[in-house]
């Protein structure tokens, strides 16, 4: 015999979630919205960590897409020993503490650690530069990339890659014509979830980089430093980062939807 749940508890389980999950966004954006925000914008702070912000991003996407591209096809489309281990590794990251992840780069990138001692003797120092910053974001996101575009190419037939062999077609043509155009939707998906996530980077990012002003302040740790300093600031970062994030993925549902 089912049991069915009254209609009330779902629609008041529903609205409690929705409560939760939107006031807080809402809560934000009113207390920003006033006439102290527009200044606020020029602050230089603001702008500094935003092009910081925006230029780590834009590397460590293209980094994630570059190399995580091969390897979510390699993981969707052959079997080998010790593939089970690997997708967890490379998952690891969603679950870790981004403060986990932040020690465990410092270990591996800092002066004495596994990399960066070798590179400190040759004068390369990454921990706490710009380049530690884009580490960070993809060690943290890039995993959301790989995870996306790996159910998308599982999903793809290979039989249509197959059919364009046949043509004649080379392996790397196939891939290119036939199957990333099948897969647009998930990898547009990947960039903007990649992306946001390392938009709003910080744990990680505070512990391998620090948060120093024009060279590894980012948007999230600005907000942090500027919290008892300047909250018109704080705020006006907070509502830059809130609504990039909402209007990416507003985005990338209309063009899904078109597509």
């Amino acid at each position: 015999m089912r049991t069915r749940l009254p209609t009330g508890l779902l629609v008041g389980s529903g609205l409690a979630l929705m409560v939760l999950l939107v006031l807080p966004t809402l809560a934000l954006l009113a207390r920003a919205a006033r006439p102290a925000f527009f200044g606020a914008l020029l602050d230089p702070t603001v702008a500094t960590a935003l092009r910081l912000s925006l230029a780590t991003t834009a590397v460590s996407l293209a980094a994630t897409v570059l190399f995580g591209t091969p390897v979510a096809y390699l993981l969707a489309r052959t079997r080998f020993r010790g593939k089970a281990l690997l997708e967890a590794l490379l998952d690891l990251p969603l679950v870790l503490p981004p403060v986990v992840a932040g020690l465990g780069l410092l270990l591996l990138l800092g002066r004495r650690g596994l990399l960066g001692a070798p590179l400190a003797a040759l004068g390369v120092h990454v921990a706490f530069t710009s380049t530690a910053v884009v580490l960070a974001q993809l060690f943290v996101a890039s995993p959301l990339y790989v995870r996306s575009m790996k159910a998308a190419f599982r999903s793809t037939p290979p039989s249509l890659e197959a059919a364009a062999v046949t043509l004649h077609a080379s392996r790397l043509r196939t891939f290119r014509r036939v199957t990333l155009p099948l897969t647009l939707p998930a990898f547009l998906e990947g960039c903007v979830l990649t992306w946001t996530r390392a938009l709003g980077e910080f744990g990680a990012t505070i512990v391998v980089a620090g948060s120093l002003a024009g060279r590894t302040q980012t948007m999230p740790l600005a907000i942090y430093a500027e919290l008892e300093r300047n909250l018109d600031a704080a705020l006006a970062m907070g509502a830059i980062l809130t609504l990039a994030a909402f209007g990416l993925l507003l985005l990338f549902r209309r063009l899904t939807r078109a597509a």
